[in-house]
């Protein structure tokens, strides 16, 4: 390390390097992959980092070596070899909405007149993809992908994505809790109000007799019996 940055990264280690004594020091089987895994690979103290790919020989020359035109910086800025592009014209297919409409402004009503008209007025559609092969750029055309939207930060703030999570939880618990229509099997008939009421009967209104709203609190004024027990006695006879 020199000026407090770490040098270029070292080629990968062998097992000769990785002895007894080290922080790579591998006990038992030891293979070659446990020195080119960077997760198993421990950092040496005071040493740049190693490269855990395996990378050819010193002798080795990077890049394409021509035999036989390769002659130096002076061949290569004498005869710098460049390919001139080639115009590429793109045959687009007959418009033949187009060249229908027009046959038919010419007065043509046959086929033959048609496929004549068709042969010498050869009418091709628009490239609509006209800026890949050269032409001018539309006015108001912005190149690229538009931008993402912002993020909204005062609904993360205020747990809004909560709530409506939520909102949506209690609304499905009571789709689940509501009750299941059955469904009905072939040959069963399906109960209406008879049938309902046979198997279960309202039940019986007690009758009472009306009386107005004025006489609910009168007291009587005429007393046919002694005292109040004989009073219940004889009601409880009737009855």
């Amino acid at each position: 390390m020199v000026g407090g940055r770490a040098g270029p990264r070292r080629r990968p280690m062998t097992l000769a390097e990785a002895g007894p004594g080290t922080e790579n020091e591998r006990l038992g089987l030891v293979r070659l992959s446990m020195l080119r895994n960077p997760l198993i690979l421990k950092p040496e103290l005071g040493k740049p980092k190693r490269n855990c790919y395996s990378l050819p020989g010193l002798d080795f020359t990077y890049g394409m070596y021509m035999h036989k035109r390769d002659g130096g910086v002076a061949e290569a800025i004498g005869h710098w070899d460049s390919v001139k592009a080639k115009p590429h014209k793109r045959v687009m297919p007959p418009d033949f909405v187009t060249m229908g409409r027009r046959a038919v402004d010419e007065g043509c009503t046959k086929a033959r007149q048609f496929a004549l008209y068709y042969k010498y007025m050869d009418i091709r559609c628009k490239d609509k993809n006209i800026l890949r092969y050269g032409g001018k750029i539309p006015p108001g055309m912005t190149f690229g992908r538009p931008p993402r939207p912002s993020t909204p930060f005062f609904d993360i703030m205020q747990h809004r994505y909560k709530e409506l999570w939520m909102e949506h939880q209690r609304a499905r618990t009571v789709v689940q809790r509501s009750p299941v229509k059955k469904k009905l099997q072939a040959g069963e008939v399906r109960e209406n109000r008879t049938s309902f009421l046979r198997a279960h009967p309202l039940p019986v209104k007690e009758e009472s007799f009306w009386h107005p709203r004025r006489f609910e609190k009168a007291e009587p004024h005429l007393r046919t019996f002694r005292d109040p027990d004989s009073r219940k006695k004889a009601l409880s006879a009737s009855h």
